[in-house]
């Protein structure tokens, strides 16, 4: 799982609802150093200092750093003070709701969708870039993802992302073998988080889930199976796992349709 006293940097802490957030807590309750990224100060105010589930002394404790990653002086500057490194997650994305999401694909808004592919999709090559010299005895590098294989309505030019996504996690996984680092992705079902929300028809569609997922779903629950998936392919138990994706999603992924009625998991304790 993850190696005790090593040092593991998690990239894109939005507020305590998020999955960089459960991800870093399991890899520090498994004895991990965690450093953990905002985007800058202002976002880390808003989200993450006004947040009332964490106490203020529990927030102080933690190493919480900026880094803006499309901007490659903070991505080398964040890994040239981290000292050395066992495993990175990039838990980023970004597509403005209002142009890339939504009822209607097709948008004149092009300089939004090169945005929303540098922070998506282009950042984790990126982290890598600059992550690799402060990874001497290499390590994992996992990148979250959503469900590529199906075109989910409301999710456009994300779900296009994602699937580049994807792809470049292949590509480094080769590009980066000779440096003993692996590089993963986990797909994971749907999640209540700030960023969730901004997701136009959400509700709408996680609402799949409920109806496809073999062994259920629960978008607050399920988040923590999705930071042990993590905490698993950062660690040495993933020694040989590389350019892979983990679904993570109670596998609705495999399901062509709605579950018949007799299909339904049962509730727990039945």
């Amino acid at each position: 799982m993850i190696v005790a006293g090593k040092t593991y940097v998690v990239m894109g802490l939005l507020d305590t609802e998020s999955i960089a957030y459960a991800a870093g807590r399991m890899v520090e309750s498994l004895g991990g150093r965690v450093v953990y990224t905002a985007q800058n100060e202002r976002m880390k105010n808003v989200f993450f200092d006004r947040s009332d589930r964490l106490p203020d002394d529990e927030k102080k404790r933690m190493d919480i750093r900026y880094c803006d990653v499309t901007d490659e002086a903070e991505v080398h500057e964040l890994f040239a003070g981290t000292g050395p490194v066992a495993g990175v997650l990039h838990s980023i994305a970004y597509a403005n709701p209002r142009t890339c999401l939504g009822a209607e694909f097709h948008t004149d808004a092009v300089e939004d969708v090169k945005f929303s592919y540098h922070v998506s999709c282009v950042s984790l090559a990126t982290t890598v870039r600059h992550a690799q010299p402060a990874m001497p005895d290499g390590g994992g590098v996992v990148a979250l993802t959503f469900d590529t294989g199906r075109v989910y309505p409301y999710y456009n030019w994300m779900g296009v992302h994602k699937a580049a996504l994807e792809a470049l996690v292949r590509a480094l996984a080769r590009r980066h073998g000779r440096d003993r680092i692996r590089v993963n992705a986990v797909s994971s079902g749907p999640v209540a988080s700030k960023a969730a929300s901004k997701i136009p028809g959400f509700n709408e569609l996680s609402a799949l889930w409920t109806e496809r997922s073999p062994l259920g779903w629960d978008l607050q629950d399920d988040k923590q199976a999705v930071a042990n998936a993590v905490a698993f392919l950062l660690g040495p138990y993933a020694a040989k796992i590389t350019g892979q994706v983990l679904h993570v999603d109670g596998g609705a992924h495999i399901i062509a349709d709605d579950l018949r009625p007799d299909e339904r998991p049962a509730a727990p304790g039945a």
